[in-house]
């Protein structure tokens, strides 16, 4: 590979972990508990968003009345007492990938849509706090994915140029956040695949974090 790598800045859900499938299923029982249907492709628009858009889908979605805090926390009850039950899964070569980059003295980042509290627990009861340089959350800044906000941070918190940086992600909205902020983007698709205009800001589409060195290698 002829760009310089300084820093891979990770995602969290869905890329480091196999908890996504949990959030998206948490959505439509919330908002069943308050009243309200979600239809199945709803909750794949909201993966990585920061919480003011989020507010504002609903908004959108179930009228300006609509208590999203209140769905919010019901639902992130819902998934704390998911993952209490079948603990927090990790996806395929997470320790391999992370370790070959520690070992090439290349910066660590996780830039993740959770707070700081919960982001932080995960880590540490997963066994990965130790790897990171950083850890960027959305209660960090000020706007969310997909504005390039958490990126920039993170960035600016390593003291790198975004050019020379990896961003790792499952999500259109977190692939957008990192590509806006001038990160090289990596999909590492969880959920869905990307489309065709996700294709365009792409470096690279993987199948697996396992993918990761070879890439690197080339």
């Amino acid at each position: 590979m002829e760009k310089k790598i300084k820093a891979v800045l990770f995602d969290l859900d869905g890329t480091l972990t196999d908890t996504e499938k949990y959030y998206q299923s948490a959505w439509p029982e919330a908002l069943k508990h308050f009243g309200y249907e979600m239809s199945p492709e709803k909750p794949l628009e909201l993966r990585s968003l920061g919480r003011p858009f989020v507010f504002e889908k609903f908004r959108e979605w179930y009228g300006e009345n609509v208590d999203y805090w209140a769905i919010r926390d019901y639902r992130k009850a819902l998934v704390e007492d998911i993952l209490k039950e079948e603990g927090i899964p990790l996806k395929p070569g997470v320790h391999e990938t992370l370790s070959w980059l520690k070992e090439h003295n290349i910066f660590i980042s996780l830039v993740t849509a959770n707070d700081k509290e919960r982001a932080h627990r995960y880590l540490k009861k997963i066994g990965l706090f130790d790897y990171f340089n950083a850890i960027i959350c959305a209660d960090m800044v000020e706007q969310g994915k997909p504005a390039p906000d958490i990126y920039a941070y993170a960035c600016k918190e390593l003291q790198v140029n975004p050019a020379d940086t990896f961003a790792v992600e499952d999500s259109p909205n977190g692939c957008m956040s990192a590509y806006r902020a001038g990160c090289n983007v990596i999909m590492i698709p969880d959920l869905s695949e990307p489309d065709e205009e996700l294709q365009k800001i792409l470096y690279a589409r993987l199948d697996s974090l396992m993918d990761m060195k070879s890439l690197f290698e080339a």
